[in-house]
């Protein structure tokens, strides 16, 4: 058998597994760690960019508050590497039917099979075209007060209007601040809480110290927070004739994800998904749980 060998992980380039798991943040290494547990063949295929990786932690996981994103995912794959995952670098480009099963074609020319896919691949976050956003994204720009508002209670938080749940943005971000500043950026903003102070005009960019709007003022704010558009990571699932769809609030399309069942199975027969792919306001947690459920629904179905 021709085999790849990848940091020091020997993959089967001729093996049929029973599940490729597209996708190693929590979702897949869960669904990963479930299946193997299994005593099924399992081969994860990640491409190393989790969303959370600016993080500095993880919270609200219960036993592992606080854990480095990148910490969490080394154990996860500890965990599911000792009953006989394996695992492949790099990204998915295909993924196609084939011969009563399923081909995923890698960014490195390799190609894998399967019984069935476990499509994990998780989402990114569209940032707001701001100066400074992006350069701050995930240490004093947040998106998140469940992720992060712990750590910046009681300080001056500053919200940019750049999607429409700003004013509800505004009043969650109260639970954890009295003193909370809602920038128009040029917006209508309906329905801003009454201890939410108000400013109005564009907002020409961001620094860790404050909000520079474009009539020239300055406003400190010890943490700026704006509205991201979770994106599903899922345009190599065209060849199976799966798309995205818009979440919409408001009005607005707030992100996009994979449709699936309550277990995570798509209308493309053999498929599943789990995590940020088909859940995009999944915290770490919630997407772990997801990959296990999954993946206990799979494996009924290659039993059966």
């Amino acid at each position: 058998m021709r085999q790849a060998h990848r940091r020091g992980i020997v993959v089967g380039m001729n093996e049929r597994y029973d599940v490729i798991i597209i996708g190693g943040g929590a979702a897949g290494l869960s669904g990963a760690l479930t299946l193997a547990r299994a005593r099924r063949r399992v081969l994860v295929v990640d491409g190393g960019q989790p969303r959370n990786a600016p993080a500095e932690g993880v919270h609200n996981y219960l036993g592992r508050e606080n854990t480095p994103p990148g910490e969490l995912l080394r154990i996860g794959r500890a965990e599911a590497g000792a009953y006989g995952a394996q695992f492949a670098e790099g990204n998915v480009v295909d993924a196609r039917a084939e011969g009563g099963g399923f081909r995923v074609e890698l960014d490195d020319d390799t190609s894998h099979t399967a019984r069935k896919l476990l499509v994990a691949s998780g989402s990114t976050d569209e940032l707001p075209d701001i100066a400074g956003v992006a350069e701050g994204f995930g240490r004093w720009v947040l998106h998140c007060p469940y992720c992060h508002g712990w750590e910046v209670r009681d300080r001056r938080i500053g919200v940019i209007a750049t999607g429409a749940m700003a004013a509800h943005q505004a009043l969650l971000w109260t639970q954890w601040s009295d003193d909370v500043v809602l920038f128009t950026n040029g917006r209508e903003v309906a329905g801003v809480p009454a201890k939410v102070r108000v400013v109005e005009g564009p907002v020409q960019r961001v620094e860790a110290q404050g909000v520079h709007l474009g009539n020239g003022a300055f406003v400190e704010r010890d943490a700026i927070v704006v509205q991201t558009v979770p994106t599903a990571r899922a345009g190599f699932l065209a060849g199976l004739g799966l798309a995205t769809v818009d979440l919409v609030m408001q009005g607005e399309a707030v992100a996009t994800y994979v449709p699936a069942d309550p277990t995570g199975r798509t209308d493309v027969p053999g498929v599943w998904v789990a995590g940020n792919v088909t859940d995009p306001m999944a915290q770490v947690i919630v997407a772990a749980g997801g990959g296990l459920k999954a993946a206990a629904a799979m494996n009924m179905e290659l039993l059966e």
